[in-house]
């Protein structure tokens, strides 16, 4: 069972285009919350945080009361104070609990999510990298994320993004691993989900192309080694032809 709300606030900012005047381009900041437990054990999930135009601006640690902002810059222009979140989760749990006395419900069908795993930038070895992966459209917001590289778990480093809700109700989710390609690794992402029976996984592993051999070498090496010589020759005979030219243009004529 679950609580969601938000309130959304458009804001009009004014652009000038070049040789076309000025346009209304519209935004929106957004305060999305919500609240949701389980039907057996006592286990509850709940979010609060802010979002401009779909990307998040900040959200709250709610165990620890404390404000997380998504990039660090933006935390010297604003601030929030965590206490709002946590009464307005406090709020939202009361809701539910009314909802769920007054209310003869079943269990809505759990959508499982899709999952894209991708580099953040072109693979090269030994270059550092981050790879991201995205899980979309799915229903509800709580999945347990897990990372390996050649079977073992990987946790250094990886930053997990709060849940992005959709039009059509559902979530989203991204998930940072920052690495070094090496030849050979194979990376895997397991997203546990309720509406999975199992772990859904996807694998990853870096596509370089491969060195040359060493015959290849030797053939490529072999080929401009006969290209130089070809050169060389052809060149000696063009000089030797323009001195003879010279020669004979300069013998005396007959007086």
């Amino acid at each position: 069972m679950a609580v969601l709300s938000g309130a959304a606030v458009p804001l009009l900012l004014l652009g000038v285009l070049g040789g076309v005047g000025a346009v209304l381009k519209p935004h929106v900041l957004l305060q999305a919350e919500f609240y949701q437990r389980s039907e057996g054990p006592d286990k509850a999930w709940a979010q609060f945080g802010f979002h401009f135009d779909a990307d998040e601006l900040f959200h709250v640690e709610l165990d620890a009361a404390q404000t997380v902002w998504r990039l660090p810059e933006f935390g010297r222009f604003a601030s929030f104070e965590a206490q709002g979140a946590l009464q307005n989760m406090a709020v939202g749990k009361q809701n539910l609990e009314v909802m769920i006395g007054n209310s003869n419900r079943s269990q809505q069908d759990f959508v499982t999510p899709e999952l894209a795993l991708f580099p953040a930038e072109a693979v090269s070895l030994e270059e550092p990298n981050v790879l991201i992966c995205y899980a979309d459209k799915f229903w509800p917001p709580v999945a347990t994320v897990e990372w390996r590289r050649n079977g073992a778990v990987v946790s250094e480093g990886v930053y997990d993004s709060v849940y992005y809700g959709r039009p059509d109700l559902l979530f989203r989710k991204f998930s940072y691993l920052p690495f070094v390609p090496q030849r050979g690794d194979v990376y895997s992402r397991a997203v546990r989900h309720w509406g999975a029976k199992g772990p859904v996984q996807r694998m990853w592993e870096p596509e370089v192309p491969e060195p040359p051999s060493e015959s290849s070498a030797t053939l490529w090496c072999a080929v401009g080694l006969a290209v130089g010589i070809a050169g060389i020759a052809a060149g000696t005979a063009l000089i030797l032809r323009a001195v003879r030219r010279n020669a004979a243009n300069r013998q005396p004529g007959l007086l």
